[in-house]
């Protein structure tokens, strides 16, 4: 994700699929602890829907969309966690393994699969 992006301006934004289609609304952003960059947003994917965990990296800013390389579908099978709490390093390494990315990316400096790093959250839409 793009550094110079606050994390507070994704709230409220719409996300888009990679082919375009509406999945919903950011809800929340949660930042790496370690290195305070954003790494996951939660999407309200409906008005009585829940919220889907999607990847920040490699994600988008398009306009003012939120563009995310995967197809609905995948989006709206990610685990579900609910949100307004930290990530657990095994939540993480499910979204991980859920979106088949390198766990051992540059991306993130976080958990390991034996790590210990959480991820915050910061204010949500409702916050």
């Amino acid at each position: 994700m793009q550094t110079d992006i606050d994390p507070r301006s994704l709230i409220g934004r719409k996300a888009f699929d990679r082919n375009g289609a509406k999945i919903g609304t950011v809800d929340e952003v949660y930042l790496d602890d370690a290195t305070g960059e954003p790494e996951w947003a939660a999407v309200r994917t409906g008005l009585f829907s829940r919220d889907a965990f999607v990847p920040l990296e490699p994600s988008k800013m398009v306009g003012d969309s939120l563009h995310i390389p995967y197809d609905r579908k995948l989006i709206k099978d990610a685990p579900d966690f609910g949100v307004g709490r930290h990530l657990s390093p095994e939540q993480e390494l499910q979204l991980y393994h859920h979106y088949r990315l390198d766990i051992s990316s540059p991306a993130s400096d976080s958990a390991s699969p034996a790590g210990d790093t959480d991820f915050g959250r910061i204010a949500g839409a409702d916050d």
